[in-house]
């Protein structure tokens, strides 16, 4: 097949990208031409293309090409979808699990839970469910994939703030207190991004079973924010002391970004059910290992010793 990877040279496409070469798909890769691959990288062997997702009138341009497959990663999925839906096969995008909103159900299933608190994610779900119904009035059809906490090597994991800080893996490493909120604890779910870019090539191998669904993708297990800075003590070889403050406390004084302190609200479990029954998914990582892999990527690129 011809397979088209939007962000082919991101977190996630650069894993998948090698993967469909090796199944002996004709790759390209659009990308923006800001980050662009080194000779010897796993990239080689791709074809580039230097488009603007977010662009309609330029993804036009792409219609020569008829591709029979495009994976979309950048979140711009709709003006994708409306540019090329008459012109290609099978359109696979990136979402969030955090777009079915504050879960009533754990593990979540693809369905819609509560309204999504955050702005970007709660346009696009609409879209998705948009595309889904118009896949048997075009010639594409679409497939959308969920993931949790995105993890694993080329991204820095999320840290003791629900973030993605190097200083804070340092602080970490120093075996400095953490401090988290008191009460019940959410579940959080580290999805390696090798484990989400096997999912893709799944979806894009078997289009019969994967038009017009949604697939959530995930590891088999999770952690709770205890659990995540115990896997990080012992990741990182040290005692971290943990200390407890009201919710209250904790979302005004010590951490009030709410994209940060929702990790340790909702659980992020998803149901990985239907992905598995449909399309053979498996994951390959459990949340200890994608954490690992992702610190050991940290060490590789000097951003921790």
């Amino acid at each position: 097949m011809k397979v088209l990877v939007i962000g082919g040279t991101g977190h996630v496409g650069s894993f998948l990208v090698p993967m469909l070469l090796k199944q002996g798909h004709e790759v390209y890769v659009g990308t923006r031409g800001l980050r662009p691959a080194h000779t010897g990288s796993a990239l080689d062997g791709a074809q580039f293309i230097t488009c603007n997702a977010g662009d309609e009138e330029s993804l036009k341009e792409l219609r020569k090409y008829h591709f029979d497959a495009v994976a979309e990663f950048p979140g711009k999925a709709y003006a994708v979808w409306n540019a090329l839906k008459d012109d290609i096969g099978h359109l696979v995008a990136c979402g969030s699990l955090w777009m079915f909103g504050y879960p009533r159900v754990v593990p979540t299933p693809e369905l819609y839970q509560n309204p999504c608190l955050f702005g970007g994610y709660d346009v696009r779900y609409p879209q998705i469910c948009e595309m889904i119904a118009q896949s048997s009035a075009c010639k594409a059809e679409f497939t959308a994939i969920m993931p949790p906490n995105i993890c694993g090597p080329g991204k820095v994991p999320l840290d003791q703030m629900g973030g993605r800080s190097v200083e804070c893996h340092k602080a970490l490493q120093r075996g400095e207190t953490v401090i988290l909120p008191d009460g019940p604890e959410a579940l959080i779910g580290p999805c390696d991004a090798e484990d989400i870019a096997a999912l893709f090539a799944l979806a894009i191998n078997n289009r019969t079973a994967a038009a017009g669904q949604i697939f959530n993708v995930g590891a088999a297990d999770s952690v709770t924010g205890t659990q995540l800075v115990q896997l990080f003590s012992e990741i990182y070889g040290v005692d971290i002391p943990v200390e407890r403050v009201s919710w209250e406390t904790y979302t005004t004084e010590i951490n009030p970004d709410m994209g940060n302190w929702w990790h340790f609200y909702a659980h992020m479990l998803p149901d990985i059910s239907k992905a598995r029954k449909l399309l053979g998914y498996e994951p390959k990582y459990s949340a200890k290992e994608t954490l690992r892999r992702a610190v050991d990527w940290m060490r590789s690129e000097g951003l921790i010793e």
